[in-house]
Formats: structure tokens, C-alpha cells, sequence
């Protein structure tokens, strides 16, 4: 084996610069936890990375490998090379990582140099890097806390349209977007948030990014500690709790205009068919039912099943607003009072989303 190929552990530059990178780990590796930008072009497959796994323990190393160039002969192999070439062709600073950047990274390093396309192997693999990303998430924890970096807190009830202010400044970390989760009971989106690992991978990367701009003030949403099936950690949340709240002000109409727009319009589209919706919708009012209350759980369920049955009779989907308006009257800002009496943390600045905006350019 070559051990000469080129290698880098200049985690840095790869963050900033957002490189391609190829993760030749097997498909249920990826799955719980990749880098950002990585894509998934395995030297093996699930079923060949487990046989070989299990002559390792039996066997020992020089037996695994010996399977392994069998399972992946040459006929296996050729497209497997022309799909990593084909990828550092089209992305000419991309790298090539597996686990701990060792056998078959070198291996697929190898076979592409080999074929005429040379590659840099990320030293110290997936492994690594996943390291260096969580002390950075650490570090940041740190710098937030201690003043370094300021962070402000954006507060607004449900509806309010904090997304659209924080898509408005550069300076903001959309954790909702990386959760690729709504942040409320009915907010799960119709695919799959990211693994834990995925997301705080991506968090990592996005705080990375504006510590290297020298930006002195991070932004982020109001959210619970749980976004969804993921969470931050207790550092980072502590971190940004300190942070000067600023409150989004929106009128009731506009509100239930967003909350019509967002969960009935935008997630509708998610789905296959009306009825997946509804069914997703049914099982999310069944989780707040005792909070609702018998009679309150009865009436909004009538009002969702009669404004379901109205869209499929004409379109017309302004029935929804009846039972918007009961979910925000008794349950959404009720619980959001509750959480301003149970920390009563002044707020820096307060207005509507064009004044927050222009506030927030003013730093």
C-alpha cells in the first residue's frame, strides 16, 4: 500500500471553503452521521462491510482484506472508481474520508490515483473531524457565554414570522432549519429530521463559519433545548439563554395569515395526498389533547374535520382558520405566557418584524 498519497487535516480551510468531500463509509455508517458536504459513494456496501467485519473478529486483518478485494473484484470495483472520479471531476477541492481515514480510504485513494485521478485523503478520517466539530461547538459555547460573541435571543409567539427576520440578517443560526424541524408540536416536517450527529455537525459548521467572519453578534430563535428528535447541548443552551431577547410584535390576523401559510399551504405540499396531512395533523392534536381539555379538544378537532372535508369539496382552504384560531387563542399563547411569567427576562428591543430587522442592521 502507498502511504505516500496525499493527506490533510487542515479542518479549517475544509469548513470555510465548504469542500465537496467523499465519504467512501457503507450506507448505514453515513446514515447516523456524515460531514458537511459530504457525499456518500461507498467502498462497500452494508452486506460486504458486514461479512468483512466479521472475518476481521474471526480471521483477523490480513483475512478481512483479502475478502474484501474479492467481494469487491475488479468487476464491482470499476463503477464504484468511476463514480468517485466522476465526483472529483466535477469538484475539482473535493477530498475522500471513511472512518478513521485509514485502510479504505487509502485503498479508494489508491485505486483513483491508479486510474489517473489523484485525490487528498482526509488524515485521521470521519473520526477526526467529528472531534474537532464538537470542541468547536464547545469552544463557541464558551465564547457566547463569556461575552466574545454576543448572542441575542428572538422572541415572537407562534406565527409571529421569526424565520423570515432571521433570513434577514447575516449574522443568524436558523436552528430550526437545521433541525429541519417547525419547533412546535405540529412543526415535524413530512421527511426525516437529521441524525443528532448530522445536526450538530451542521451547527458546528454554521457557528464555525461566522467565528471566522469575526461577527460579534450571532442571532438565534426562542427554541425549547428540544428541537424535535434532536437537541442542543446543555452548554450551548445556557449560552444562548444569556443573550438580550429581542421580541417580534405581530398582529393576531397576520399571525393566523403565517400559521395558515406555513403548516396548512407549505406542509400540505410535503405530503402525497390531503389524507397523509390529515392523518399526520389528527396524531399531533392527540398529543395536546389534555392540555386542550375534553370540550376544547372536541371543538377543535370539529373544526379541523369540517374544514378538511370543506377543502375537498371546493379548495378553499379559509376554513382552516377556525381552528388556527382556537389552537393560538388556547393553547399556543397561553403557553407562551406562561414560559414570559416563568422567566421574566427583559427584552432589549421590541416591534414589529420591520423594525426588528432594521434594528438588527443597525449593529
Amino acid at each position: 500500500m502507498n502511504n505516500e498519497l496525499p493527506t490533510t487535516d487542515d479542518f479549517r480551510s475544509i469548513l470555510l471553503n465548504q469542500t465537496p468531500l467523499i465519504d467512501v463509509r457503507a450506507p448505514i455508517e453515513f446514515a447516523k452521521g456524515a460531514l458537511p458536504n459530504a457525499i456518500n459513494l461507498p467502498l462497500m456496501q452494508d452486506s460486504e462491510r458486514q461479512q468483512v467485519g466479521l472475518c476481521y473478529k474471526q480471521q483477523g486483518q490480513q483475512k478481512a482484506i483479502e475478502l474484501g478485494h474479492q467481494l469487491v473484484n475488479e468487476a464491482v470495483r470499476k463503477p464504484r472508481i468511476q463514480a468517485w472520479c466522476n465526483f472529483k471531476n466535477q469538484h475539482p477541492q473535493a477530498l475522500i474520508y471513511c472512518f478513521r481515514g485509514g485502510l479504505r480510504s487509502r485503498i479508494s485513494q489508491q485505486w483513483m490515483t491508479q486510474n489517473g485521478c489523484e485525490i487528498t485523503r482526509i488524515k485521521g478520517g470521519y473520526k477526526a473531524f467529528r472531534q474537532y466539530l464538537m470542541q468547536s461547538l464547545d469552544e463557541m459555547a464558551i465564547k457566547l457565554q463569556s461575552g466574545q460573541r454576543m448572542p441575542w435571543v428572538l422572541a415572537g409567539r407562534t406565527g409571529s414570522g421569526k424565520t423570515q427576520v432571521l433570513n434577514s440578517v447575516s449574522f443568524s443560526v436558523d436552528l430550526e432549519g437545521l433541525a429541519q424541524h417547525r419547533g412546535s408540536t405540529f412543526g415535524r416536517h413530512a421527511w426525516a429530521q437529521p441524525s443528532q450527529i448530522d445536526f450538530e455537525n451542521q451547527l458546528a459548521a454554521r457557528m464555525f463559519e461566522l467565528d471566522a467572519q469575526v461577527q460579534p453578534n450571532w442571532l438565534f430563535e426562542d427554541e425549547a433545548r428540544n428541537i424535535g428528535s434532536v437537541h442542543l447541548t446543555q452548554a450551548l443552551y445556557a449560552a444562548i439563554k444569556s443573550g438580550g431577547r429581542i421580541l417580534v410584535e405581530t398582529p393576531f390576523e397576520q399571525r393566523r395569515q403565517n400559521i395558515l401559510s406555513e403548516y396548512v399551504i407549505e406542509a400540505q405540499g410535503e405530503y402525497a395526498d390531503l389524507g397523509a396531512w390529515v392523518d399526520y395533523m389528527q396524531s399531533r392534536f392527540e398529543r395536546i389533547a389534555k392540555r386542550l381539555g375534553g370540550v376544547g379538544y372536541a371543538q377543535v378537532r370539529q373544526a379541523f374535520d369540517q374544514a378538511c372535508l370543506w377543502q375537498q369539496r371546493t379548495g378553499d382552504l379559509v376554513k382552516h382558520l377556525a381552528w388556527i384560531d382556537q389552537l393560538l387563542t388556547d393553547y399556543y399563547d397561553p403557553m407562551y405566557d406562561y414560559q414570559l411569567k416563568r422567566y421574566p427576562q427583559p427584552f432589549v428591543m421590541q416591534g414589529s418584524a420591520v423594525e426588528v430587522v432594521a434594528y438588527l442592521k443597525s449593529f
